[in-house]
């Protein structure tokens, strides 16, 4: 929906901003305003395309920074013994089950479509606030 009115709105200004000037020779108003209009939303597709793989390649380093502080967890825990290792071990499990499902919901967000571009970009965000907490609480546990 959102996008929908600001599609409305990118084609309302285009509209506006064209000067009045006569169609074309060979052309009628509704010709050129059907191809002005086009014109306004391929620019607006490819707006949002642009703004699509901002998200998705910012995600991409979120997820990559959180891979390697997993792997710093990994070290403690592979020098830590007894209780601890077994506790710091199910905190990395866990902390890779969450990073599977946000790696998911980042899938679903470069695969998303305008219709389902809110959906996604909501799954993704929940998904690696998840992940986010648990690394914060495993954490607070390994020290």
């Amino acid at each position: 929906m959102k996008h929908a009115t600001a599609l409305l709105l990118l084609i309302a200004a285009l509209v506006i901003a064209t000067p009045l000037s006569g169609p074309a020779i060979g052309e009628t108003t509704s010709d050129k305003l059907a191809k002005e209009t086009k014109e306004a939303f391929e620019a607006f597709k490819a707006y949002m395309i642009d703004k699509k793989n901002d998200a998705v390649a910012h995600g991409k380093d979120l997820l990559k920074k959180t891979d390697a502080e997993i792997d710093v967890l990994q070290a403690k825990a592979d020098d830590a013994s007894g209780d601890a290792k077994v506790a710091y071990r199910k905190e990395i499990e866990n902390l890779k089950q969450k990073r599977e499902v946000a790696a998911k919901k980042l899938d679903e967000l470069g695969d998303a479509s305008a219709d389902s571009w809110d959906d996604a970009k909501d799954g993704f965000t929940e998904a690696y606030k998840a992940l986010y907490e648990a690394y914060k609480e495993a954490l607070a546990n390994f020290n």
